[in-house]
């Protein structure tokens, strides 16, 4: 495996992901929750080097929620906030509450900028291809951006598979591999991106799509450095992560951004803007 020439890296797109479907203020007392907190996090994230946010948004009971008019107002907050400077990415995620028509539902009610979509949740198996098929190319002919989860190099492999067979259609794919997921106590270390790029190189149909890293505990800063060295993006955040690489608890998620950029001018990787962000996510050179 060999590192890309610094010329040929993009922009760096760091998306904050500030809290997750299932932490709250037993966590951490600044995990935002509801939309003027997202808001005030999404404008400190922008400021230490975000392009992006991946929202989620809560229940009255502060429970994992995708009800489109939550949705629709935190959207709103964020915007007011921000305006157009960050992409704000909505979640599909299930938590073990939603079926696959759900999730799809929501997003064509809400029609976000853009969505993330565990391949694992949306195409269950076989027989679930029939229904997202036509969702899949729904969202491409309604320019939704989406992001593919991945969990394992497994993922990764049925996502090319999927691709191949037209169920995931041509046009933009952001890939993000979720590091350490499985592992004990959930805390990711750089080399488990390595199954990750040994099974990008061995599929056609994944290799030249972006890609970025999430990863679990003190070692997030780490993970994102090497995602960010082999041309890769980033999301980091309270979702998966409240440390920094020292083993302190963060102040904020804006401190988890703030380590994140400072590794990526460290190696030369130069920031994306929300501008960038989209044209990168389009697959436009």
């Amino acid at each position: 495996m060999s590192l890309p020439e610094t010329a040929d890296w993009p922009p760096l797109i760091l998306t904050v992901a500030p809290n997750g479907a299932r932490k709250t203020r037993k966590d951490h007392p600044a995990v935002p929750i509801r939309p003027a907190e997202i808001a005030d996090t999404a404008a400190a994230a922008l400021k230490a080097g975000a392009a992006m946010i991946h929202l989620h948004v809560r229940d009255d009971k502060e429970r994992h929620s995708l009800d489109p008019g939550a949705y629709r107002e935190a959207i709103a907050a964020v915007r007011d906030a921000v305006g157009d400077d960050l992409v704000i990415q909505v979640t599909s995620e299930a938590v073990g509450i939603y079926t696959p028509a759900q999730q799809m539902a929501m997003v064509r009610d809400l029609q976000p900028e853009a969505v993330s979509l565990a391949v694992r949740e949306i195409v269950p198996d076989a027989e679930s291809e029939a229904e997202a098929g036509p969702f899949l190319a729904w969202l491409a002919e309604a320019g939704i951006l989406p992001q593919y989860i991945l969990y394992d190099a497994a993922d990764l492999a049925r996502f090319a598979a999927l691709k191949a067979a037209g169920v995931v259609p041509p046009g933009p794919a952001f890939l993000l591999f979720v590091l350490g997921r499985y592992t004990p106590g959930q805390r990711s270390q750089p080399a488990d991106l390595l199954p990750f790029m040994t099974a990008r190189q061995a599929a056609p149909e994944a290799a030249a799509l972006p890609w970025a890293v999430c990863a679990f505990g003190p070692r997030e800063n780490a993970c994102v450095t090497t995602a960010a060295a082999l041309g890769g993006h980033a999301r980091i955040g309270f979702e998966n992560n409240l440390y920094l690489a020292s083993g302190a608890l963060a102040a904020d998620n804006a401190e988890l951004v703030t380590a994140a950029a400072a590794a990526a001018r460290i190696i030369g990787r130069p920031l994306a803007d929300a501008a960038t962000a989209r044209r990168l996510m389009r697959g436009e050179a």
